[in-house]
Formats: structure tokens, sequence, C-alpha cells
């Protein structure tokens, strides 16, 4: 019985990282063509902001709903049925970007929506699984997303390199993706969720007045917009403001997310000798160093070395609010997708933000917009400690 109990547990926790790992492979996939789908549409900066603010718009109709979701039908069916979501979207991005602005907004609408969804259930069944092991997990599943991500823009240089065409390079890497995952989430665990009386006197939207809860979402909110706004302007600034080649745009964008995953998968260590508000702390200067250095550095190499910086200090802040909304195991669902809706709030603002800024001042330093939501990072950050 044991035995068993083990393996299951076991099995849970490699597709938890499988779910990790090729979410990330699959956005950085997309991420990595940016500038080619711009250059094929002929955006300005501005204008490619707007195009993946619906990104975020397919993002924010799912999050306040995918906590529940979770609750109906599990987080095992969830991440399958987001899966394919996503892989039909992106299928419509990498064919639809040859004929105009069109198919890709309505491809990039359902690639938010699904990614929202499945971001959550993953992060629920992840507190699932950190529980039973009964250790700090979290911030390795999400450094299995950086990975992901790492791999997914490396992919993304080679293909560049050998000169594939974004709609063989996305419907190859993301189909592969969309099937992995959609086999190994049927070994998920159950969820734990409330007593139905409990669930039918809080109500839908009860978690959204919970003070704790809306600050850990705040939190969120600050360091997806760090993490978000190096995914997606990382390599456009290095090619239009630095002067850099697509190839050496693309391989900072790597580093960024290299470096991301590294302080993930050594961030359960530093958590659990020091806690989470120290860390988190220390992270967003070191992140706030790193910024304008990339920002305001004048050189390649020194935006290169600043990426490296970023990285590291937005590494833990997302998968840390995630723990936080998570320590009560009976209310996680509902509590990460308020947090998660709030969070994903950032990649609403932040693209046509950057690309207002890029276009008045440049993209590197329309960047800098950043620096003042790692400031807020910073001072809301005892909101993570712990629940008693």
């Amino acid at each position: 019985m044991i035995t068993a109990i083990d393996n299951s547990l076991r099995a849970a926790t490699r597709a938890v990282y499988l779910a990790f790992i090729f979410l990330g492979v699959a956005i950085a996939t997309f991420a990595s063509r940016i500038p080619q789908i711009r250059d094929e549409l002929g955006l300005s900066p501005s204008q490619l902001g707007l195009v993946l603010l619906a990104i975020a718009i397919g993002s924010i109709t799912s999050l306040p709903l995918a906590g529940h979701i979770v609750e109906r039908f599990g987080s095992r069916r969830t991440v399958i049925a987001m899966a394919l979501t996503f892989g039909f979207s992106l299928a419509v991005v990498a064919v639809g970007y040859r004929f105009g602005v069109l198919p890709v907004v309505l491809g990039l609408y359902a690639y938010g929506f699904a990614t929202g969804a499945w971001d959550v259930a993953m992060n629920v069944q992840g507190a699932v699984v950190e529980r039973r092991l009964g250790r700090a997990i979290m911030p390795r599943f999400h450094a299995g997303y950086s990975v992901g991500t790492v791999a997914g823009a490396v992919i993304g240089a080679g293909a560049l390199a050998l000169g594939l065409s974004v709609t063989w390079h996305l419907v190859l890497v993301v189909v592969t993706s969309v099937l992995i995952v959609a086999a190994t989430a049927r070994k998920f665990g159950p969820d734990e969720t409330e007593p139905a009386q409990e669930k039918s006197s809080s109500g839908i939207f009860a978690f959204w007045k919970e003070p704790r809860t809306l600050l850990i979402g705040v939190f969120v909110l600050a360091f997806a917009f760090t993490e978000g706004a190096g995914v997606d302007w990382i390599s456009v600034a290095m090619i239009d403001d630095y002067g850099t080649s697509a190839e050496v745009g693309t391989l900072t964008f790597a580093v960024f997310l290299a470096a991301m995953t590294v302080g993930r998968w050594y961030g359960p260590g530093l958590l659990d000798r020091y806690g989470r508000v120290p860390v988190v702390r220390v992270l967003a200067v070191i992140g706030l160093g790193g910024l304008l250095l990339f920002a305001l550095g004048g050189h390649p190499g020194a935006a290169f070395a600043g990426a490296v910086l970023w990285g590291t200090g937005a590494s833990l802040g997302f998968p840390v609010g995630m723990s936080a909304a998570a320590d009560e195991p009976a209310k996680a669902a509902p509590r990460v997708g308020v947090v998660a809706s709030i969070g994903y709030i950032a990649f609403l603002g932040g693209p046509p933000l950057i690309g207002f800024l890029g276009d008045h001042l440049s993209v590197a330093r329309g960047l800098l917009a950043v620096a003042v939501l790692l400031v807020i990072s910073f001072v809301l950050s005892p909101a993570l400690k712990p629940l008693q």
C-alpha cells in the first residue's frame, strides 16, 4: 500500500513538472519568434504591444473563473483541455500571421485564455504535491517552467540559424509539447477542496475580499510584470536599441530565462533557511540593479549582464506568491485563482505600456517602468509570511 502511494506521488510529481516544463517550451517558442512576426506584419513597437495585449485579455477572461473551473472539473481535466486549446491557438497564429493581424489577434486571445486556466490548474496540483511531499517544491516546479522557456528560446535561436519558417517552427514544437502534457497530466493526484457547505456559504467572490490574498495578488502582479516585460521585450530591445542580430537578441532572452531557472532551482534552500520575505526582498534589489544595467548600460555587453541579474531577481516572486496563496490547501484553488487574476493584469497593461514608451523613448528605456513595480513588491513582501 505504501509503495502504491509512493508510486502515485512520484508519478504526480513528474506530471506536474512536465506540465510546467512544456508550457514554458510552448510560450518561449512563440516569444522567440515575436520579432519575425512583427516584421512580417509591419508593426511599430506600440502596435506590437497592442497585438500582444490579446494574450492578456484572454488570460484575464479565464483567470477569474479558473479556480472554480478547477474545483468543478479538477486540475487534471483542466490542464488537458487547456493544453489542447493552447495548441490549436498557436497553430492559428503560426498560419494566420501570413494573412494579417486579425488571425494573430484571435489566436493570441485563445492562447491567453488557455494559458491562464492551465497556469492556475497546474499550480493547484503543485500545491497538492507539495503538501503530500511535506517539503517546499513549488519553486522547483516553476524552475521546470523556466527550463522549458530556456529550451524553447534555444530551439528558437536554432530555428532562426537554420532558416526554419515561423509556421513550421511553431507547429512542430507546440504540437509535440501539447501531446506530451495531455498524455502525462492523467497522472495528477486528486485535488483537495473545501467541504460543500463551506463553499456554499463563502460564495464565489468571497476570496476577493481577503486582504492577505489581495496583497499577495498585487505582489505577484509586480513580479509578473518584471518577468513578462523581459519575456516580451528583451530580444526586441537588443535588436532595435543595441543593434544586435536576431540570434544575439534571442540568446540574450535565453540567458534571462536561464538566470530565472537557476534562481528557482536553488530557491527552496534559501527559502527554508531565511524565509520568504528576506529572500524576495534581496531578489527585488538584484532585479532592479539588473534592469537599470540593461536599460542604461549603453552597450550590448552591459545589457547582456543586466539580463542575467534581471532574470535572477525575477526568479522567485511568482512561485513564492503561488505558494503563499495555497498555504491553506482546502482553499488553494480559489485563492490561487484570485492571485493569478491580479497578477495577470501585468500582462494586460505591460505590453502596451512598454510599446508606448518604446515609441517615445526606446524599448530599453521604456523598460524602466518595471523599476516602480519592483519597489512596490519590496514594500508588499510581508504579506507572504506563512499562515500560522
